[in-house]
Parts: structure tokens; sequence; C-alpha cells
């Protein structure tokens, strides 16, 4: 789940928990709202904790293939650009 799957499902889930006055039988909708906003603040939470393994900020990687006459090697170069 990413970022805007997150805000999406905690905007529904606030309307749903504040912004709806319906009265339902077998459901409830401020229970479904509020279930919605949790699952959004999680699924947000995971997304900005997991976010630079994913390759966000922080790092700047470049990867070189080297043909020597004799070899073929790779180069990684990591900089630290925070």
């Amino acid at each position: 789940m990413g970022i805007g799957t997150s805000v999406f499902l905690i905007a529904v889930g606030a309307i749903l928990d504040y912004a709806v006055d319906v009265r339902t039988t077998g459901v409830n909708l401020h229970t479904v709202g509020l279930i919605l906003m949790l699952v959004g603040i999680v699924g947000l939470l995971f997304s900005l904790i997991y976010w630079s393994s994913w390759g966000g900020w922080g790092f700047n990687r470049r990867e070189v293939i080297v043909h020597d006459a004799r070899r073929v090697r790779r180069v990684v170069e990591e900089e630290d650009i925070r």
C-alpha cells in the first residue's frame, strides 16, 4: 500500500466516521470509518518506514560495468546525499 492509498483510506474513513449521519441495519458506518482510518494510518506508517529500502531519498547509487582486456567487473558507487 502506498502513501496515496493510505491517505485516501484515512480520508474516506474520516468522512464515514464524522460526516455521515445515516442509520443502517447490519452495518455500522462509523465502525467501518474507524477501521478504514486505522488501516490507512498503519499503511502510512509502514510506507514511511520502508521508504528508504525502496530507494527513496538519502543515497545516490551508480552502477558501472567495466570491460577490461582480461575481465569484466562491476563497479558500484554509493554516495550519501543527506
